[in-house]
């Protein structure tokens, strides 16, 4: 049996997700696809458009064989972070042979040369690194002019203009710094830019599917069939949830803090905490402060992610924790094929991660993996509540929550 890993957000899944997964099993040769996907929430710091179980069975119907969350400590993390994590968790399976992800690129050599040296940062990429973090811009742009200034005059720098092209290099990054054995491999983006904003022909972005979430009827032959007929059933009944959803209790959280607390949580430095706390009298909502707080130095995303890391109380001593002890300690089921069940009981022999299937039964986990689950558990109650609040349906606790079979 050949595995093929794949990391995701599908949020939602779309034909380029489908393209993936079937090209994926064409180039390695694979016949079981296992997923480690965000749950909730995403990297970018937002929630995700529908829930992690919906996402899950829109997977598994496309052709994934095992679908495990990645927590959300990783998953709300940057590229690097989120990279190590979910590369970390397919490495500690132990079925996993080979991993696929998409790029704008499709050239691994060259993400690889590019990986090569962020990993190794050479005196002289490090000297151009410093010089341009020390002229007040963002950490990405300073990175993209030390690498062109490195690699003069062959500059690749502008991979890291793309954000599947990133997150790629931090892939074979994360391969590099955990000595994994998984062969990588990397698939041309089809069609469309990550950011674009317009339909097109029928590999659009999530991006523009999202924005057109409430005209159905539009996104005919953007998505499996499946996908849709899943969309439609749910549509107003459990998403869409945006970030806004969650703007009073943010603002609770906010105004509950000092710039002294405020640093002790995911992303958030002096500054942004300092900054947080003279504009709290401006905040109208989630997204409009996100735009507030912007500046030369710290990007949307960053912000997003600090703001969402202090919304869901995570602290950078609990990640340093996780990091410390090897980033995981069990891997948690969320879907699987019937036809596929085979590949758990390989993965619970040859794994070093034991699988949660319910919540009620991990009293066997320590402490500090009692803290990461913990997180996941509030973050995916918290969801829930914005879901019950937003449509007035009942609320399902996560530990009612089953796996998803089909």
């Amino acid at each position: 049996m050949k595995t093929v890993g794949i990391i995701a957000e599908y949020n939602p899944f779309h034909n380029g997700h489908l393209y993936q997964i079937e090209k994926a099993k064409e180039l390695t040769g694979a016949d079981t696809v296992v997923v480690v996907m965000s749950g909730d929430f995403a990297q970018r710091g937002t929630p995700a458009l529908l829930s992690k179980h919906l996402r899950t069975e829109m997977a598994l119907r496309a052709g994934a064989s095992l679908v495990f969350e990645l927590p959300v400590c990783y998953a709300t993390g940057s590229a690097e972070l989120f990279a190590l994590g979910a590369v970390s968790l397919l490495d500690k399976l132990g079925i996993v042979d080979s991993i696929c992800f998409g790029s704008e690129s499709g050239n691994l050599q060259d993400l690889s040369k590019i990986a090569d040296i962020l990993s190794e940062e050479p005196e002289a990429y490090k000297r151009a690194l410093q010089a341009n973090l020390k002229s007040g811009i963002s950490f990405p742009s300073a990175r993209v002019n030390a690498l062109s200034e490195y690699l003069e005059p062959e500059d690749s720098s502008f991979l890291l203009d793309s954000p599947n092209n990133i997150l790629g290099i931090e892939y074979l990054k994360a391969l590099r710094t955990l000595h994994s054995q998984m062969v990588p491999y990397t698939i041309l983006r089809k069609e469309s830019d990550y950011h674009e904003v317009e339909l097109n022909t029928s590999y659009s972005s999530a991006s523009a599917i999202r924005r057109q979430i409430d005209r159905l009827d539009a996104l005919k032959g953007q998505l499996p069939s499946h996908c849709l007929t899943i969309l439609k059933e749910n549509y107003n009944v459990c998403y869409p949830i945006l970030q806004n959803d969650f703007s009073l209790l943010l603002k609770y959280r906010i105004l509950k803090k000092s710039p002294g607390s405020l640093i002790k949580y995911q992303d958030v430095s002096k500054e942004l905490a300092n900054r947080i706390k003279n504009m709290e009298t401006d905040f109208l909502s989630f997204d409009q402060f996100c735009e507030l707080l912007k500046t030369k130095e710290i990007t949307y995303t960053r912000i997003n992610r600090a703001l969402l890391h202090i919304l869901l109380g995570m602290r950078k001593s609990s990640l340093e924790a996780f990091q410390k002890d090897g980033y995981h300690y069990y891997a948690r089921l969320l879907g699987f094929r019937k036809d596929r069940e085979s590949c758990l009981t390989i993965v619970k022999k040859q794994g070093t991660l034991p699988i949660l299937t319910k919540l009620s039964a991990t009293a066997y986990l320590p402490a500090v993996a009692q803290k990461m689950l913990d997180q996941d558990i509030i973050a995916s109650n918290l969801y829930e509540s914005a879901v019950t609040e937003r449509f007035k349906t009942s609320y399902v606790n996560e530990y009612t929550k089953q796996i998803v079979r089909v």
